[in-house]
């Protein structure tokens, strides 16, 4: 049996324990440091490369390829603010690029996708305007200039119609005069627009229940001149017939009503009137034939015909004219 040396036998000891310590540290390191499933770290972006959203580097995030990618990333995602601080990023860095009018077309979209609904804020839509006006100013002869010009007549269609939905509402609850400032701001503003008809009927409506039927005729007579095809003409002539139906009715009551109170004093009044005037004659006082004439001109006042007189249509235009003004007597 071979005898090894006490210094032998402890260096090998001393080897084998720190081999099995260095294979143990190995060990423990490596289960420490093992990946995140690659599920949890990625994200699905619907069509698009979502590797452009890992590992990004300074130098990428100037790149304006990867710029453009993630703008469109966040588009088709909805999420339209990120996309319009990509694409403005994208113009900050890049405005001579090829892409660069797509990116300002991309801006336009993206607030208009943010204002749309009725019962949105008009605010998106406004900036959608600006938008593509901007486009159409700082890329002159782009092939997006046409479809530009297009965007922009949808807002102002899309704006109209958001001001009858309010108007519309304000009628609904009886707010008649929040309502005709609606109505009007569309017949100003957009007078070409799908909207313009029915804001001439509900103006119509409202000065009809304000009691004012004499707006509410001009107005209809406006529709028929106007949109005579559009889909409130025939509701615009019942309001019509309706309001005509009223008046006539109404001036044939005040007339009945005038003629009977007329009859009745002719009846009632006038005798009395007769008896009262020839009893007065005759106990009436002569004056003496000395009286000079100025005394009788001193007691009786002089009073010409004319200053007695008031036109009745003077008075009814007066009253007209204040109703037409607001006073909505």
């Amino acid at each position: 049996m071979a005898c090894f040396p006490p210094l032998l036998t402890s260096l090998s000891r001393r080897a084998t324990a720190l081999s099995l310590c260095a294979l143990a540290f190995c060990v423990i390191t490596a289960c420490s440091s093992t990946p995140a499933a690659p599920d949890a770290a990625k994200k699905a972006l619907s069509g698009t490369d979502e590797q452009i959203f890992l590992g990004d580097t300074i130098e990428k995030n100037y790149d304006p390829n990867v710029i453009m990618k993630r703008g469109e990333a966040f588009f088709e995602k909805e999420e339209y603010t990120e996309a319009i601080t990509e694409y403005n990023h994208f113009l900050d860095l890049h405005r001579t690029h090829a892409l660069a009018p797509y990116a300002a077309f991309r801006i336009g979209e993206s607030q208009m996708k943010r204002g749309k609904g009725f019962d949105h804020e008009p605010e998106p839509v406004h900036k959608a305007i600006e938008a593509f006006e901007k486009l159409r100013k700082d890329f002159k002869g782009s092939k997006y200039d046409g479809q530009a010009l297009e965007k922009i007549q949808e807002c102002h269609d899309l704006l109209a119609q958001m001001s009858f939905f309010v108007g519309e509402f304000y009628y609904r609850r009886g707010a008649y005069l929040a309502s005709v400032s609606r109505f009007e701001q569309i017949m100003k503003l957009y007078p070409d627009k799908a909207a313009a008809p029915g804001a001439l009927y509900f103006l119509a409506l409202n000065y009809h229940d304000l009691g004012s039927d004499d707006w509410a005729r001009q107005y209809l007579a406006l529709l028929e001149k106007k949109y005579p095809g559009s889909k409130y003409s025939p509701e615009g002539a019942t309001l019509l017939a309706k309001i005509n139906g009223q008046t006539s009715s109404t001036l044939l009551a005040k007339g009945a009503e005038l003629l009977a109170k007329i009859s009745g004093r002719k009846s009632t009044t006038l005798p009395a009137k007769q008896t009262e005037a020839a009893s007065a004659s005759n106990t009436q006082p002569t004056l003496p034939s000395n009286n000079p004439s100025g005394l009788a001109s001193g007691l009786i006042p002089s009073v010409t015909t004319n200053s007695l007189r008031l036109s009745s249509a003077t008075v009814l235009g007066q009253s007209f004219v204040m109703c037409r003004l607001g006073a909505w007597c």
